[in-house]
Order: structure tokens, then C-alpha cells, then sequence
């Protein structure tokens, strides 16, 4: 019997260990509590055109989609459309900080053009005029 207890008090403790390493460096954790502290964070597949960006930045969660075109010497992402997730967590940000939105996308993709989703793209025209 106490050979049996110690078998099942090992596999509890084997699986509490995996449990709590897959926790850890969950991705999907990390963005979240880069959301909830508001610092910033881009969680990508950079070997996946088909999968989205994520990207945490002051509190806010922006979506893109990666489109995947060619230069003049090689197969490159060219066009990022980004979007924020809920349009109600917008507020406090400027325009200073979608200009660094882009530098901080154009850093990991230096050959892409960042397009803004609404209400963002109207939010940048108004600015401009």
C-alpha cells in the first residue's frame, strides 16, 4: 500500500510541474499581463504569413494581418493591417503614439506599410487635414 501511495504522489507532483511550466510561458499570458500592466509587447509568428500579430501597447490590443508581396530582391511582408481589438480602450492615446505603433511593427517588418482599421485611419486623416 505505501508503494502505491508514493505512485500516485509522484504522478500528482509530475503533473503539477507540467501544469505549472506550460502556465509560464504561455503566450497568450504574457500578453495578458502586458495589457493588464501596460507595457508593450508584439506576440508574432514571424515564420506565418497566415497567422496574425498581436501587439499590447499602453493597455490597448491591437490586431494585424500580415499580407506577404514582393520587392525588388526577395518574398517580404509588405502590408500590415492593424486594428484595435475593442475601439473603447483608445482613450489617452495620440497621434504621436500610432506613429510609434508603426516604428515598433516596421522594426520587425522593414519593408511593410502599416494600415490602420477605423476608427484609427479616420482618427490620422482628421490630423492630417
Amino acid at each position: 500500500m505505501p508503494i502505491f501511495f508514493r505512485f500516485i504522489l509522484f504522478i500528482v507532483f509530475v503533473v503539477s510541474l507540467i501544469w505549472i511550466i506550460t502556465y509560464l510561458i504561455n503566450p497568450k499570458r504574457k500578453l495578458q499581463s502586458a495589457l493588464e500592466s501596460g507595457t508593450t509587447l508584439l506576440m508574432d509568428n514571424r515564420k506565418s504569413v497566415h497567422q496574425n500579430l498581436f501587439l499590447a501597447y499602453k493597455g490597448v490590443l491591437f490586431e494585424g494581418e500580415k499580407y506577404m508581396g514582393t520587392t525588388d530582391d526577395a518574398f517580404h511582408i509588405i502590408k500590415i493591417h492593424l486594428w484595435p481589438k475593442t475601439k473603447d480602450s483608445l482613450v489617452g492615446l495620440d497621434k504621436a503614439d500610432f506613429k510609434r505603433i508603426e516604428q515598433i511593427i516596421l522594426t520587425h517588418y522593414p519593408h511593410s506599410q502599416v494600415l490602420w482599421g477605423t476608427p484609427v485611419r479616420e482618427f490620422l486623416n482628421e490630423q492630417k487635414d
